[in-house]
Formats: structure tokens, sequence, C-alpha cells
């Protein structure tokens, strides 16, 4: 069914702007009025599916209605338009009758969907299509809306509790920025004007406030340098690989970093693998879910490996980065081909390990910023009162 996006105006005179799906462009303008809209402007969308884009929570949700609904013994086809016909998001719903068609056509589900690369992942079109193949559809689909779910959730309890220290942030810059900018001149002026002498800590932050604009000027060039450099180094893949590599070697940050890319990296397989996948096609999504490419790397490799029918846990043990447990639950597995029970428990350690460190860094970070903060107020603060306190010395 072709899409036909469209500007219109609501009862308030607001323009809104939308896609639909329809038979026709006399339709499309049916429907919109259906919404209680004025059509100003309604063409026909053409290649739409490469360009669009879908909330999160929308495809969580979409991904939750069809698991349910193929539990329910619903024919796949009927399901999509279920899911269509409840759902708000206009564009989800363009896609939604986008598969349909293709459906009904003759095409499997996995290949329909690849023609929305920017709605499903090529980890979700894999999965699909594994349990499409096998059979195993509801199971799929049921797998996929708890991982999307989770990751939802723990996205959303991370920016629940960077919240606050944000905005506490944020708040004693500008704090900050207007003591030095504002409040410290003028108080030091009087003393110089009465001649007293300056201590070294409010002759440093007078100094400071004094070239305040220069500073920040600075910092941004700093700050841009560091990111066109960045963007210099990506463009490179062994430059890339080099890079994320010492980024791992980092203390603290580091291990975080490897063990949160290796918690996705073995849900992933171990969605993968239960679904139906083979093990190659299932270490080649899976190397792209990495940020990391030097970890991507490696698993590209160990793909390799499997295709050429060598041992592939040989080329993760070779690589000294990767933790002994993981290696170790991973070979287990292989050798008693139990694959996706092993990937699962190393998902679950890596889980529990990389929640603990979050929360004790989540924890620590509130009194951290409110310690450095106000540490560097005081300065501000004893630069102004030192030299009160020295002129009411002379003055005694």
């Amino acid at each position: 069914m072709p899409a036909y996006s469209y500007v219109a105006l609501s009862n308030n005179g607001s323009k809104k702007k939308g896609i639909i799906s329809a038979e026709s462009e006399r339709e499309a303008r049916r429907l919109v009025k259906d919404l209680k809209l004025t059509p100003l402007k309604v063409i026909e969308s053409k290649d739409l599916g490469k360009t669009l884009r879908i909330k999160n929570k929308d495809v969580v949700l979409m991904t939750r209605q069809l698991a349910t609904l193929l539990e329910a013994s619903t024919p796949l086809v009927e399901s999509i338009e279920i899911t269509a016909n409840q759902t708000k998001n206009q564009n989800l719903v363009y896609v939604l009758y986008g598969l349909k068609e293709e459906i009904i056509q003759g095409r499997r589900l996995g290949i329909a969907m690849k023609k929305f690369p920017g709605v499903f992942s090529d980890t979700y079109i894999s999965m699909v299509s594994a349990g499409d193949s096998s059979g195993n559809l509801d199971t799929v689909f049921t797998k996929l809306a708890n991982y999307l779910e989770e990751g939802a959730a723990i996205r959303q309890k991370v920016i629940s509790a960077l919240t606050y220290p944000i905005i506490l942030i944020g708040f004693s810059i500008i704090v900050i920025v207007s003591l030095l900018a504002f409040v410290l001149p003028n108080v030091v002026n009087q003393f110089i004007k009465a001649g007293a002498d300056l201590p070294l800590i409010t002759k440093i932050l007078l100094g400071i406030s004094n070239n305040i604009g220069i500073i920040l000027i600075v910092s941004f060039i700093v700050c841009a340098g560091l990111y066109f450099l960045y963007l210099n180094i990506v463009k490179d893949l062994n430059k890339k690989i080099s890079f994320d590599k010492k980024i791992l070697s980092i203390p603290l940050i580091g291990n975080f970093i490897l063990n949160s890319e290796l918690e996705r990296f073995s849900s992933t397989m171990e969605l993968l693998i239960s679904s139906g996948a083979n093990l190659d096609i299932a270490l080649d999504e899976c190397s792209k879910i990495f940020n990391n490419k030097y970890l991507s790397s490696i698993v590209l490799k160990a793909k390799n490996d499997v295709v050429e029918g060598k041992d592939f846990i040989k080329s993760l043990q070779q690589e000294s980065i990767f933790p002994d447990i993981f290696t170790q639950l991973i070979s287990s597995g292989y050798k008693s081909g139990n694959l996706a029970g092993m990937f699962n428990k190393v998902s679950q350690f890596m889980k529990a390990e990389i929640e603990t460190k979050r929360s004790v860094f989540l924890s620590l970070l509130e009194p951290i910023v409110i310690i450095l903060m106000g540490g560097f107020i005081m300065l501000i603060v004893l630069a102004i009162l030192i030299p009160i306190m020295q002129m009411n010395t002379l003055a005694i």
C-alpha cells in the first residue's frame, strides 16, 4: 500500500504533518479528514522506508503486541493488521501495512523488514528470519519483546538516576561563572582601591575572572579540535580498531565498557542461536552490535574460523582482553552443545556485574559533584573573605 505524506490544518489553526497509508491520493485525503484535519498538501512518499525513523518505545510496544497475538495462534497477517489498527503512530502504521503487503505477495517477514533499515536493526531482522524459518516466530517475538523492554528499562533507569546530578552540575556551573564574572571583580576592586595586599588565591581567581571569556573560547576550540581528530580516526578502520583497543585498557572505564559490550553480545547471541540461527550467521550479526571496533574485529575473525571449520573459541582465547569466565563458559557450552545456555549464563553474570558497578557509580556521583562544586564555591568565598579579614586586622 502506498504511503502519502501530508500537511494539514487542525481545528485550532496549527499545521500538522504526518504519513498515512492509502490506496490512492483521494483516499489519503479522506483519511486525513477523518482525523479531523483539513488537508493542504498530500504527496505520495517514495523510498520512505529507507529514511523512516520510529521511536524505540513504539517498536518495543509493537513487538510485544505481535508476540501476544502470535502466542494466541493468530495468523501473521492478521496479527500485523490488528497491531496497525491499534497503533497511533502513523509512521509505524505505514511500516506495518507495508510488511502486510509484502507478506501477502509471498515474501518472508525478515526480507520485508529489510525495506525499513531505520526501524528494524540487523539483529532484529536476523532473529525474525531465523524464527520464521524454524516455525518459532511467536517464541522469537516474545524473546525480542523481553530483550527490548529490558534494554528500555535500563536506559530509563540510568536517565532517571542522572537527571539530578546533571541539573546540579548545570546550576553549579552557572553559579560559579556568575561569581567569577560579576561578584568577584567588583568586590576585589574595592580592596585594590583601599590599597589592600591581595592573597595568592584571590589573585589566581581574579586572573581567571578577567580572562574567563578567553578561557571559554580556548576550551571550545580544544574540544572542537579533539572532536574533529576523533572523526579523522573513525574514518580509518585500522586507526579506529587501534583507538578502541586503547580505550579498553583505561583503568575502571575500560573494564566497564568491556563488560557492557560482552553482556549485549552474549544476550544477542543467546537470542539468535536459540531462535535457530547458524553459529556463523549469529557471530556475523553480533559483530555489528559492538560500538567497539576492536571487539567487533575479534568476533569477525571467530566467524571466519567457524566458516573454515576451525574452533572459534581459540580466536577468543588468543586475545587476552576477554575475562577468563567468558571464554571458559563459552568453551564449555561449545563442547557440550549448549552454546545458547552458556551465552545466557554469561549474559546474566555480566548483567549483574554491570548493575553493581552502575549502582555504585551513580550513588557516588551525586556526593562527588556536591563536594567538587561546593569546594570551588568555597575557594571563591575565601578569595573574598581573606582580604576582608586582613583589612580588619590592619585596622585594629
